[in-house]
């Protein structure tokens, strides 16, 4: 184990009240609580407890700067395995193996001759620990909640009622701009807090249903638009229906498949808002009528639609 006064970041001559300091930031910091599913934190937080317990003990720590017991508290030569000595009391093994240590407490829960870390989990936890006078106080649950919004919620927002896995329903805001598997987080409506910790959060992950011919690339929108022969020949103006209702778009002559218009600020809203393109697909009836089919008998084409193939 390493020196415990590199440990904690404190100088061989500070006083109880700067080791006491440094553990506590240290803790802080590092506490498993803090820090879930951390190994690393976790094993941090094992060093420092076990470091603070040498030399946040007066006796302790007159014994380790004397040379009489090492970095983990044991006498020199002293094998605790052999002594069925357990690791240390904030989980995981010690730096002298995968047993659990438990330290030695006066009367009172005090460390004796030093301060009591439980007091000091409290303080740094506010009281997140079950203390010797109270319950234990902890963070609700949190639940999650998986959602299928319509492509124009997602684009321009909106409520969405959810049931929650302890049957209560709330409303939630679907913020405008939402995107393809993003959470959304509504504080404090999780499960009930205990010992009067805060409650937990609800986290909604959103799925988006597709719209049938309107897609999004970044902050703007996609579209096909279907157009009569005569209104890519002659030009038109013709309806086009958004997300927003429904708008005029002015189809210049000559307008072939694949060309594309552009509507400004008709995509996703925000301070930079995206625009709505719109490509030009020329279509001709599932069954063509006489009137064109003696159009397309008597017209002589003088251009070859094929000529960049060659």
């Amino acid at each position: 184990m390493s020196d415990p006064y590199k440990t904690l970041g404190v100088s061989k001559t500070a006083s109880e009240a700067e080791i006491k300091k440094a553990f506590r930031n240290l803790a802080k910091k590092h506490h498993p609580d803090t820090h879930p599913g951390d190994d690393k934190a976790k094993q941090r937080f094992q060093e420092i407890s076990s470091a603070y317990d040498v030399i946040g003990d007066k006796e302790k720590r007159a014994k380790f700067d004397a040379g009489e017991i090492d970095a983990s508290g044991n006498a020199r030569g002293f094998d605790p395995r052999q002594h069925g000595f357990r690791g240390n009391p904030f989980g995981g093994g010690s730096a002298g193996g995968d047993r659990d240590f438990q330290f030695s407490w006066g009367q009172g829960g005090e460390q004796q001759g030093g301060f009591s870390a439980e007091d000091i989990f409290s303080e740094i936890l506010g009281g997140g620990r079950r203390g010797r006078q109270g319950p234990r106080v902890a963070r609700g649950e949190d639940f999650p909640v998986a959602v299928t919004v319509s492509f124009g919620e997602a684009i321009q927002g909106g409520t969405r009622r959810v049931i929650l896995q302890n049957g209560e329903q709330i409303d939630v805001k679907i913020p405008a701009g939402l995107k393809e598997g993003q959470q959304i987080r509504v504080k404090g409506r999780g499960g009930a807090g205990k010992g009067g910790g805060p409650n937990g959060d609800v986290l909604i992950q959103a799925h988006i249903a597709p719209h049938p011919f309107i897609s999004r690339d970044g902050n703007d929108l996609r579209m096909d638009l279907p157009v009569t022969l005569q209104e890519a020949v002659l030009g038109a103006k013709v309806p086009v229906p958004t997300l927003s209702g429904t708008l005029n778009l002015s189809i210049p002559a000559g307008s072939n498949t694949g060309a594309v218009l552009r509507l400004k600020g008709k995509g996703v809203p925000g301070t930079a808002a995206g625009d709505l393109y719109v490509r030009l697909v020329v279509s001709l009836p599932e069954k063509p009528d006489s009137e064109l089919t003696r159009f397309a008998e008597n017209w002589s084409a003088t251009y070859d639609p094929r000529a960049k193939m060659r």
